[in-house]
């Protein structure tokens, strides 16, 4: 087998970074820490900083930008008050779930009274399901009459006006142009009709 040494997992490498805090009640530089941690815990120098980052997330370690340089710290008491504040807030969080669980499981309940299964239960869902099938048919029954609608009807009758309005103005048109044509190039309206494919009993509708 081989003698290799195992490394260090990630919590054991927090752990040993806070021993170090622990122990020496002393600020530290990252760089420091980078080169000591090795030396006094086995942590290898680049996870130093991904170790580090996790503590201070976590609020065990404690930071402060003095002038252009970062220090890390962390007391033995400092640490426990940390962590019991954590279980503090956990524990609230776990009252007040639990809480919001019952409450829910009692709406649940409540839902659930009368909606036992019977056979009064049974046949009254099959009528909403008979009831829900007819209401579907008479929509598609009332879209086939949807041209019948009194308000489609007159919306279509009010475009018609408009379409024959159209077509008489440029009747007259015509007309006038026709006219003009027979007054200064002295073309009969048939000659005219008949240049322009029109019936002879061209008119306004």
């Amino acid at each position: 087998m081989s003698g290799k040494k195992r490394g260090l997992s990630m919590e054991e490498k927090r752990t040993k970074l806070m021993e170090i805090f622990f122990e020496t009640k002393d600020f530290w530089q990252l760089k420091e820490l980078e080169k000591m941690a090795p030396k006094m815990k086995g942590i290898v120098t680049q996870s130093v900083k991904e170790v580090l980052d996790g503590l201070v997330s976590d609020a065990m370690v404690n930071t402060e930008k003095i002038g252009t340089s970062n220090y890390f710290w962390a007391f033995p008491s400092a640490g426990l008050q940390t962590r019991k504040r954590i279980l503090d807030d956990l524990t609230s969080e776990h009252a007040s779930l639990e809480k919001k669980k019952k409450e829910l499981d009692s709406q649940i309940e409540a839902a659930r009274s009368g909606r036992e299964d019977s056979d009064e239960r049974d046949e009254m869902l099959k009528e909403i399901q008979q009831l829900e099938r007819e209401q579907a048919a008479y929509k598609d029954e009332l879209q086939k009459f949807k041209d019948c609608d009194p308000a489609v009807l007159r919306e279509q009758e009010k475009y018609t006006n408009q379409a024959r309005l159209a077509a008489n103005r440029w009747t007259e048109n015509i007309f006038a142009l026709q006219s003009y044509c027979a007054q200064n190039f002295n073309i009969s309206s048939q000659q005219f009709y008949e240049s322009f494919d029109l019936p002879q009993d061209f008119d306004t509708l």
